[in-house]
């Protein structure tokens, strides 16, 4: 009875490390939430490094504590045409390039002046080769900005939103003053 089980063991792992050489581990699994863009996971983290150094965390959350880079990535499929959305592709798989031309290291390994650097000179370049890193990194900031000011965390904690002007006090002290109050 034994022997029987050690045989099927032994058959079922013969099997596996058969099969196994077939199976291709090297690519990265196409994200399906963005179907106009071939976002991977990589790029995606990339992005978050990239609003992460546009709004980084201080007193307050920073853009990828917030998930920006959802909203960018949302945003850019969504509401961009055709060929923005090509050129946002293109400076995206691109900016790896650009940052080990530029610095020499992958911009993951940069430290935070390096990367507010790096992304300060993508921004100001004239080249033509390197029009989709600026057209990519323009539309990245704006949609940073945008979808950290939208935020929950913002419009909650930060900047309280309320739909009327609020009470109406005649006297008040300077020093009573509580948080800024945005008034819709």
């Amino acid at each position: 009875m034994k022997r029987r089980d050690a045989l099927r063991s032994l058959a079922l792992i013969t099997g596996g490390l058969v099969l196994v050489p077939s199976c291709d581990f090297s690519k990265e699994d196409i994200l399906a939430a963005y179907k106009n863009l071939q976002i991977t996971p990589s790029l995606k983290q990339l992005l978050a490094g990239i609003a992460d150094t546009i709004i980084p965390p201080g007193n307050i959350k920073g853009a990828a504590d917030l998930s920006v880079q959802d909203f960018i990535l949302v945003m850019v499929n969504d509401c961009v045409d055709e060929n923005g959305q090509q050129a946002f592709m293109k400076g995206l798989q691109a900016f790896e390039g650009f940052s080990k031309k530029t610095s020499g290291k992958n911009f993951s390994k940069l430290t935070k002046e390096e990367k507010e650097n790096l992304i300060l000179s993508g921004l100001s370049t004239e080249e033509e080769n390197e029009k989709d890193i600026r057209s990519f990194l323009e539309t990245t900031k704006r949609f940073t900005i945008q979808g950290f000011m939208l935020s929950e965390y913002i419009q909650t904690e930060v900047k309280p939103y309320s739909l009327i002007p609020g009470d109406y006090k005649g006297e008040v002290l300077i020093a009573d003053i509580k948080t800024e109050r945005i008034n819709g």
